[in-house]
């Protein structure tokens, strides 16, 4: 057996690594999340250098050099530059895995915000008109909002299925199923979930949904300003600018999911059933948003729906 090493470049190891993670078949939104980790590091580094040329002091002033991002985030590079080590390593690019020498970030435990019934009543209030504004010699004045169809459906479609950005970027026209009411999913790791929704949810996405005839079933649910199929950063300029207008603050879009998981569970929802919603492979959240909503009593004896309750 040749166990003579390899020489390769750190672009060279980057397509070797994405072409094993497409042979094993994970899923186009980890491919991206890792890719974005891997340009930031070739930015970094500057040169194509030889991948074994690299060394665990170049990763620790890349990893302290993160300044702006969440731990979390900063966290998510640090597994994506292991996983390329453990490549190239089994692939004896490199004799080991130097990352492993780096320290990894200690996400913070964020927390949880849910959005009040006034908070969700004032951006859905919001979406018809403009902010007020002026112009020189002109009367204080709006104007209609563009996308108003779009933006309830969003709105209320997270509400009701807490689905994570990256699940309602990948959404596609055939993923709603307006007869039984329900859309069906594709989380982390390419799992598929079918989650129901509630009638108003449904009409909302009737009614946004008519606006698209003409497209094929695989078009893109939800589309951006430009006509394109939205990334999470478009889709949280959308929701920002909505919470902006309502004048809600710290307005982004897993406090959607926060919402619908903690209301589920207020309004009698099985702790399990949520984790099966939610695509969580242990309850460790969910206990989490268990102990927030069994602290709110008074809300217990409602119905499992946000947006039937709540008459959005």
């Amino acid at each position: 057996m040749n166990t003579k090493p390899i020489s390769l470049t750190l672009s060279e190891s980057i397509e070797g690594w994405t072409i094993a993670a497409r042979a094993r078949r994970l899923s186009i939104n980890t491919l991206n999340d890792y890719g974005y980790s891997f340009r930031r590091f070739q930015a970094f580094i500057g040169r194509d250098l030889q991948l074994a040329a690299i060394t665990t002091d170049d990763i620790k002033r890349f990893m302290a050099g993160l300044d702006g991002l969440s731990d979390k985030t900063a966290l998510n590079i640090h597994t994506a530059l292991s996983s390329l080590w453990n490549w190239a390593a089994s692939e004896k690019v490199v004799e080991r895995n130097i990352v492993r020498d780096v320290e990894p970030p200690d996400p913070e435990e964020r927390a949880i915000s849910p959005f009040s019934q006034q908070d969700v009543k004032a951006m859905l209030g919001s979406l018809e008109r403009s902010k007020p504004y002026t112009r020189p010699g002109k009367r204080e004045c709006t104007h209609a909002a563009r996308q108003m169809l779009r933006n309830r459906a969003i709105i209320l479609l997270l509400l009701d299925c807490g689905l994570r950005a990256s699940e309602l970027a990948g959404l596609k026209i055939r993923s709603i199923d307006k007869r039984n009411s329900e859309v069906k999913v594709f989380g982390k790791g390419d799992k598929e979930r079918i989650l129901p929704f509630s009638p108003s949810t449904g009409q909302a996405l009737w009614r946004y949904i008519a606006t698209r005839s003409g497209e094929t079933v695989d078009a893109s649910l939800f589309m951006s300003e430009h006509g394109r199929p939205p990334d999470r950063d478009e889709l949280l300029k959308i929701v920002r600018r909505i919470g902006d207008r309502a004048g809600v603050p710290g307005v982004h879009l897993h406090r959607f999911r926060h919402t619908f998981a903690i209301n589920f569970l207020r309004n009698g929802g099985n702790v399990y059933a949520l984790q099966m919603m939610l695509g969580h492979t242990t309850l460790s959240m969910c206990r989490r948003y268990l102990a927030i909503s069994q602290a709110d009593l008074q809300v217990a004896q409602q119905r499992a729906s946000v947006v039937s309750n709540w008459n959005l």
